[in-house]
């Protein structure tokens, strides 16, 4: 008899079934293995769990109708993960399985996965002692333990080859390691750095692969030739064998959040990961999440930071000019290009020592945002409401449907004229441009992002987090209309702006050096002085005390269900939430919240027909809301309830 997982995608069917084995299929069907049953009359994938001897079943057993593949992919340590992040997450353990395995390519599977030949020797890790506790946690690491810290990468750490000198010395005591970085960008950069030492110990799982690629290396990792995995967010659940490390790298970063139900985080998932199966963690980043820091506040991982002494020593200068300030440039063409006299003198001073410099700008485009120039109500297309935005020959179009403005009139005060209210990548280098005529200007941003440029004197417009590499460090770098990253109504608007000034602070050379960041804010915030300081685990600290006296994540477990008012609203009044459980809401969608993946029916629903409830509780029990949660969703499959709905535990957006 066999015990299946049944790819069901219904709350209340998640569990195994008890099914018997013909004596045909009794060598192949072993655990963890794809298989085919008959499931109240169709036949649906499923995985083979376990091999039992006795069902507890009281009626009559199906066959199992055939065994996909002998390839066992779902390992006992996986299944049991999955199982954990849909019980964390208030998910189908099924939902969980297709974000771990992917889809099966039969030709790639019946390819024989060659044996590595390459001995992964012990790195040099001299530039880890630099951080005072990294040599402790390296031997912890060597001995077979579990040492987790968050750590802080120092300004201008070439964080890539650090990365891949502690997945060497993983692979080098014959332990595998798992790397997670945010986007291809990174994966390549890492991946660049890890294979001079691993050689083709380790293959990289990046979502740009095809399906038999992918597949390839997957199994390569399954089968125990790779023991090195670097991917972006779903190669955290990637099957190492005698995992020994997790990284995640920028676990701030928005494309960590899956679009994919359950929605789990990459964090969360390597926290899991760490606890269960015994292995090392790292969280590192230039700056730190409010997550990371609570892990830290509480014990269960350690501080991994160089001493202020070093921190200054590395860091560029950093100065905060408010735009009102005097010192806002009295030349013309300073005042034309929205920079502080300041910012132009550091650009210059750059060019002059034949360095590069970058320009931070908050939006791609030409104007991306126009507002009324009488009464400053923000532009709107008047067929889906989206912003305005005007190119270059100064048309205007919708930014979202792309509908063309030809005659804009004002809905408040029934004005024509439009102003700027940010200026994009595009308009910014045309008037750089000209204020340093014979500097090669590049942009960097949307659809054309530049990954490294050439040293000497260059001047780069780039958008956050589309900064390319420059090889020697940045002479300069100038962050301008910081506002619109400060003013988004969002919980995570100022953790998400430190993040991104420090990764751009941290590309400068040291103030040693001459670099210099200038950012065009009041020196008077939070986040602002904590790029002056570089204190990024103090501005966490703030974060995190902050969180816990609002009663917001990661100080209280928070759970969204978004939908229809009447639709949401039925479904939290049946829920049977534990003891101590706060209901908000409803209240209308936070602004950039897009709907789930692949769902019709919320692509055909109007955003002003959807609302959003939270629902909160104290993290030490954040279970019972997970589990009240699941019961409730499968209280609506069991009663047939129709209408779109989404439940997320720990949303990225709350608003």
């Amino acid at each position: 008899m066999a015990r299946v997982l049944p790819i069901l995608g219904l709350a209340h069917l998640d569990r195994p079934f008890d099914y018997l084995i013909d004596s045909d299929q009794d060598a192949t069907a072993v655990p963890g293995v794809r298989v085919r049953v008959r499931f109240s009359g169709r036949l649906v994938d499923g995985y083979l769990l376990d091999r039992i001897e006795k069902s507890d079943h009281p009626g009559k057993l199906g066959w199992l109708d055939r065994v996909v593949s002998a390839e066992p992919v779902l390992s006992p340590e996986l299944a049991t993960l999955c199982r954990a992040v849909a019980d964390r997450y208030a998910g189908t353990m099924g939902d969980v399985v297709r974000l771990a395995i992917p889809p099966r390519h039969a030709r790639t599977e019946k390819e024989t996965t060659p044996e590595p030949a390459t001995v992964v020797e012990a790195p040099d890790l001299e530039a880890w002692c630099r951080y005072p506790l990294a040599e402790s946690f390296l031997e912890a690491l060597a001995d077979g333990g579990h040492p987790r810290a968050a750590w802080q990468a120092l300004p201008g750490e070439d964080w890539a080859r650090r990365l891949a000198e502690l997945a060497a010395a993983t692979l080098a005591v014959g332990r595998g390691c798992i790397i997670v970085v945010p986007d291809q960008r990174d994966l390549d950069r890492v991946w660049a750095e890890c294979e001079p030492l691993i050689g083709d110990r380790g293959v990289a799982l990046a979502a740009g692969l095809g399906p038999t690629a992918r597949y390839r290396r997957w199994l390569a990792a399954r089968r125990g030739a790779a023991k090195l995995v670097i991917g972006t967010r779903s190669a955290i659940f990637a099957p190492v064998t005698d995992l020994g490390l997790v990284v995640v790298w920028d676990d701030g970063d928005d494309s960590m959040a899956d679009p994919r139900a359950p929605y789990p985080h990459p964090r969360e998932v390597a926290v899991l990961r760490s606890h269960r199966e015994r292995c090392g963690l790292i969280l590192g980043g230039f700056a730190r999440t409010a997550e990371a820091q609570a892990l830290v506040a509480s014990g269960w991982a350690h501080d991994l930071v160089a001493d202020r002494p070093l921190v200054r020593h590395r860091s560029p200068r950093v100065q905060a000019i408010s735009d009102d300030d005097r010192q806002i440039a009295r030349d013309p063409m300073a005042r034309s290009a929205r920079i502080p006299e300041v910012a132009f003198d550091a650009a210059r001073s750059a060019f002059a020592a034949d360095q590069p410099v970058v320009f931070s700008v908050p939006r791609r485009g030409y104007v991306p945002s126009l507002a009324c120039t009488r009464c400053r109500e923000h532009a709107r297309c008047r067929a889906c409401n989206g912003p305005l935005q005007m190119d270059g020959h100064q048309r205007l179009s919708c930014r979202w449907c792309g509908r063309p403005e030809r005659s804009f009139r004002c809905p408040e005060c029934g004005n024509t004229k439009v102003r700027a209210t940010v200026t994009g990548a595009r308009r910014t280098a045309e008037e750089l441009g000209r204020a340093f005529a014979g500097v090669p200007v590049h942009t960097s941003g949307g659809d054309t992002i530049i990954d490294e440029i050439e040293p000497g004197a260059r001047l780069v417009v780039a958008t956050p987090g589309a900064e390319p590499v420059a090889p020697d460090g940045y002479g300069a770098a100038i962050v301008v209309d910081t506002w619109a990253q400060l003013d988004r109504a969002d919980l995570r608007a100022e953790e998400h702006a430190v993040r991104r000034w420090m990764a751009l602070a941290g590309m400068v050379r040291p103030h040693g050096d001459g670099g210099r960041v200038v950012i065009v804010a009041d020196s008077t915030l939070a986040p602002v002085q904590a790029l002056i300081r570089w204190d990024p685990v103090g501005f966490a600290s703030l974060q995190l005390t902050q969180r816990v006296e609002l009663g917001f994540p990661p100080a209280v477990t928070m759970a969204s269900v978004d939908g229809p008012t009447q639709v949401i609203t039925d479904f939290v009044e049946h829920l049977e939430l534990p003891e101590g459980s706060d209901v908000l809401g409803p209240v209308p969608l936070p602004p950039g919240v897009r709907p789930p993946a692949g769902s019709a029916e919320w692509e055909a629903a109007a955003d002003d027909e959807m609302d959003r409830i939270l629902v909160r509780l104290p993290r030490k029990h954040g279970r019972l809301l997970a589990q009240a949660l699941a019961a409730g969703q499968a209280r609506r499959n069991t009663h047939r309830q129709t209408g779109p709905i989404r439940v997320q535990v720990d949303p990225p957006t709350i608003g």
